[in-house]
């Protein structure tokens, strides 16, 4: 195992010494052993913040698997169904509208959209992206909520999910896969359904009984000696200071905004519980946070064929997707030595997870670069991971 702790900490310091990424840490743990941790860098250039095992992270994206998680938790409890219309929740969602390219206007929808496309990216609900119409409105909602929030108005989930809903699909329901707010519509279900805020049922259901005592939607003051900053990568190759706020994300203690999608943070040992609850199939630490058999239905591919067409991000050749996740299905297109249902997500500043049943494994890499998703790194540090370990 020796040349192996010694390969990974060449990749990682060579992304840190070659500019980037401002710091990087790793932690792989195999059947409940770890078998890899290290940091490199800084968490903060500015402050001369070194990236420690106790950083905290914005996760981006890696917020959906656990607001999948959550929504999975109602389902076992029988308060959501997943063929559920999103209307019975949020009734702005009522009779949806889907933009026509052909006819450059709004048409009906032809069904309303449900739960279950929520958790799988095919509602049609975009991001924003000036790209295609929807988009570009989308963009317009977005700085319009930003700027509530920056005179002052608490701008909430729902509040958020209201405005999400004046915009029109780009797709008929089902009809595709297309990253957009959908996450973030799920977490507004969550809301509804629950009778609590977000991030308090996040935190009661999922936080708390899995110890995971540095993750939430903001940075307690007495923590931000802790908190990275994220950097972007400039045109001439270098990185600055982020100074936007790409999703509407924000981390002071008055969030208002408890994005399903991208709003969480986190740091490596926490988000280690979270994901070692999923690969031990719904349990941690002694105690049964979700059913075998739903964390086994999460874990799966969920699109059809003719919505995988869609999916054809490089990061995820070879892979299909459900539960707001990832999940290895060729490894010949993927070109890849990972186990066949191998499962996660990353996020917008290049942090990453891997899930997988059969070894009992957990892959976690943490930076902080905006834009960066799956950077080639990470395909290389698996590879090496998979490589190296016995039965």
């Amino acid at each position: 195992m020796y040349y192996y702790k010694e390969t990974m900490d060449r990749l990682i310091e060579k992304e840190v010494a070659e500019g980037r990424v401002m710091g990087a840490s790793a932690l792989v743990i195999h059947k409940d052993r770890e078998i890899y941790y290290n940091a490199f860098g800084f968490a903060d250039g500015e402050r001369g913040l070194s990236m420690k095992r106790d950083t905290i992270i914005r996760l981006f994206s890696m917020t959906k698997p656990v607001t999948a998680a959550a929504a999975m938790i109602l389902m076992e409890r029988g308060e959501l169904d997943l063929w559920d219309p999103v209307s019975a929740y949020l009734p702005d969602f009522h009779s949806p509208r889907v933009w026509s390219e052909e006819k450059q206007g709004e048409v009906p929808a032809n069904r309303e959209i449900t739960v279950w496309d929520l958790l799988n990216m095919t509602s049609g609900i975009a991001y924003p992206d000036p790209a295609h119409e929807p988009g570009r409105r989308m963009g317009k909602v977005l700085r319009k909520l930003l700027d509530r929030r920056e005179q002052g108005e608490t701008v909430d989930t729902r509040e958020y999910a209201r405005q999400i809903a004046t915009v029109p699909l780009c797709f008929q329901p089902g009809e595709k896969w297309m990253y957009g707010y959908s996450a973030d519509i799920l977490g507004a279900v969550i809301e509804t359904v629950s009778g609590r805020r977000f991030g308090q049922f996040l935190k009661e259901e999922l936080f708390d009984p899995l110890g995971m005592t540095d993750t939430g939607f903001f940075v307690p003051e007495d923590k931000l000696h802790r908190f990275a900053q994220y950097y972007d990568w400039t045109e001439q190759g270098g990185l600055r200071v982020h100074t936007d706020s790409h999703l509407g994300e924000y981390y002071g203690e008055n969030v208002a905004f408890e994005s399903g999608g991208a709003g969480l943070v986190s740091t490596l040992d926490d988000y280690s519980r979270f994901a070692s609850m999923l690969v031990h199939k719904g349990e941690y630490g002694g105690k049964r946070i979700l059913g075998r058999k739903t964390v086994e239905f999460m874990a799966q591919n969920h699109l059809n064929p003719a919505q995988r067409e869609s999916l054809v991000w490089d990061s995820v050749k070879g892979f299909g997707y459900g539960c707001l996740m990832r999940v290895l299905m060729d490894r010949d297109v993927a070109a890849y030595n990972g186990s066949l249902g191998e499962f996660g997500w990353d996020g917008w500043t290049g942090n990453y997870v891997a899930m997988d049943f059969s070894e009992d494994l957990v892959f976690l890499y943490f930076i902080q670069r905006c834009g960066a998703g799956a950077t080639p790194v990470v395909r290389k540090l698996k590879t090496v991971t998979y490589g190296v370990l016995e039965p």
